[in-house]
């Protein structure tokens, strides 16, 4: 017998594939490096000797900056818990009058930033406000005769943060209760437990992974708020990197700043992910079983129907109607040709950033998909992990470092040519869309997964045994079949940055303004009815997505 084995040959077809591959993985990697930019360069100002300005800061303010950050998060904590765990389990479990227009209505206040809300209600309670005026023309009060509760406070902006920010604890409590078995509360129920008993000992502790992972969220954007609590006067990290950075001119201090609110929101993600592997519930049963919804006497309906209506009332019609008062009593004034300007300088932002993020994350989620690896996960996983990372940390991140290679550059220049190269990354809209890439790259991503994860891996060796390249396959056969969750992604991120304030401050160009940069200039120079028209315009926006995600709850069993 011969020793000899065949060798297996190469063909010139497979070489030319895996070099497609490679290449797709090699961009992959690239676009997570790029990402991850922003965050090493903020860490890296932990390792370095800290200055006079940080020095004064942690002697001064920064003991304000955390305790109040802490605050507000156990305030938010709490608001959003109540609303949206009350919210979703009375439409989950019990039938009462209007169930079925809550299950959408209370994803609405998501439409409302928390600045404008902000602006919104300090307009209606302060003391010329309408509630204040009404009060002293009702009962003959001058300033003075009676107490009326400051908005401008740390409770106030925990209310605010909490009225729009409870839909996250919401949805996915919701969600959760409703993919609960029903065998299990009926068993808990044959053994004497009431409806409370049952949701306290069962229903909750099953729902809490889903409901931690919604707290988790609110809790990042909580922390990532900067329009609130600024015209508020409330001092948090993010106020606290504003002033150094602008107030105090120390760069390194801001980022020293940025690195200690970064670490807040790593332990944020490594307590929800602990959270979500301790606290695993399966069901024993395969009965498939359609909720069998409590009827609650008529008077507790109406209590229910009530406690629905509440979060509603006042984080979305309230500030609606009196954002849409407002802008009718002023728009002759406001809306003009700079508004129109300011309109399209948002519209075609959103709208080339929305573009721009799909791209990459198709890039990145079929990328994946190619080849699976631990490595390549990372990778992925590395890009789109800015959306819980603060925008005020991110355009720290991004700021230093393009304003290093500017100030190189030109530094060269000029020693050998005698010519200044201006700010050519620094200040310019390549800055705010990296920014933005890098903020909201995580929605698309997270979408384009989803919508790829439903397409069967038997299409694509079908269309590579006819010959189609990697490329040619999610061109021709994987994004005709996505174009729904496509559009999705791009109306997500879209609404997202229409909406986004803190790294639109610190990168946009000199006289470069947006729809929510004018409604913060205006509402700081205390003309919140000015501000009506910016802001109603990005509220009536942010209603897109509320609506897409209103049409995904009515898919699911009520």
């Amino acid at each position: 017998m011969s020793d000899i084995q065949p060798q297996q040959t190469t063909t010139p077809r497979s070489l030319s594939l895996n070099a497609r591959l490679n290449r797709w993985h090699l961009l992959v990697l690239l676009i997570a490096f790029i990402c991850a930019v922003p965050v090493l360069t903020v860490f890296s100002y932990v390792f370095q000797p800290a200055g006079e300005v940080w020095q004064h800061l942690t002697e001064t303010v920064l003991s304000d900056y955390v305790v109040n950050s802490l605050i507000l998060m156990i305030g938010v904590s709490f608001g959003t818990l109540t609303m949206g765990i009350s919210c979703a389990w009375l439409t989950s479990v019990y039938k009462f009058p209007g169930r079925k227009l809550f299950q959408w209505l209370l994803l609405l206040p998501m439409a409302l930033p928390a600045y404008i809300i902000a602006y919104t209600y300090t307009g209606m309670m302060d003391f010329t406000g309408p509630i204040q005026s009404s009060l002293r023309e009702l009962f003959g009060w001058s300033y003075g005769d009676y107490w009326f509760p400051e908005i401008r406070s740390i409770w106030g902006a925990t209310s605010m943060l909490s009225l729009v920010l409870y839909p996250y604890v919401y949805l996915l409590a919701r969600a959760a209760f409703l993919e609960q078995s029903i065998v299990a509360l009926e068993a808990s129920r044959s053994l004497g437990a009431g409806p409370w008993k049952s949701f306290f000992q069962v229903a909750l502790p099953m729902a809490r992974p889903a409901i931690i992972t919604g707290l988790s969220l609110v809790l990042m954007e909580t922390l990532a708020d900067y329009g609130t609590v600024q015209y508020f006067g409330i001092s948090t990290f993010t106020t606290g990197i504003f002033r150094t950075w602008f107030g105090l001119n120390d760069s390194a201090a801001a980022a020293q700043l940025s690195s200690l609110l970064l670490v807040f929101v790593l332990i944020l993600i490594t307590l929800e992910r602990i959270s979500r592997k301790q606290a695993r519930y399966f069901s024993t049963s395969n009965r498939e079983k359609k909720h069998a919804r409590l009827t609650l006497s008529k008077n507790k309906a109406w209590l229910a129907t009530l406690a629905c209506l509440m979060p509603v009332l006042w984080g979305f019609f309230l500030p609606f109607l009196q954002l849409t008062q407002w802008a009718f009593e002023t728009y002759e004034d406001m809306v003009d040709r700079e508004f129109f300007v300011l309109a399209w300088n948002s519209l075609s932002l959103a709208g080339s950033a929305a573009i721009l993020a799909l791209l990459l994350a198709l890039l990145l989620a079929y990328g994946q998909r190619l080849q699976n690896t631990r490595f390549i996960y990372i990778a992925v996983r590395v890009a789109s992990m800015g959306y819980a990372i603060p925008a005020t940390v991110i355009a720290v991140g991004i700021m230093l470092p393009l304003a290093w290679i500017d100030n190189t550059l030109d530094s060269w220049l000029r020693s050998q040519f005698d010519v200044s190269s201006g700010l050519l990354l620094s200040g310019t809209l390549f800055a705010l869309m990296f920014a933005y890439m890098i903020r909201f790259l995580a929605v698309s991503v997270g979408t384009v997964e989803a919508a790829l994860g439903k397409i069967k891996h038997s299409m694509d060796d079908a269309a590579r045994s006819l010959g189609l390249s990697p490329k040619q396959v999610l061109l021709q056969i994987h994004m005709p079949l996505m174009r729904r969750s496509l559009l999705t992604a791009i109306l997500l991120v879209f609404v997202d940055v229409l909406k986004e304030l803190p790294a639109t401050l610190i990168l946009r160009p000199f006289n470069f303004n947006t729809l929510a940069v004018r409604a913060y200039e205006l509402a700081s120079d205390e003309r919140l009815a000015d501000a009506s028209s910016a802001a109603l315009s990005i509220v009536i926006a942010g209603i897109i997505p509320v609506i897409l995600l209103s049409r995904s709850i009515n898919k699911q069993k009520t």
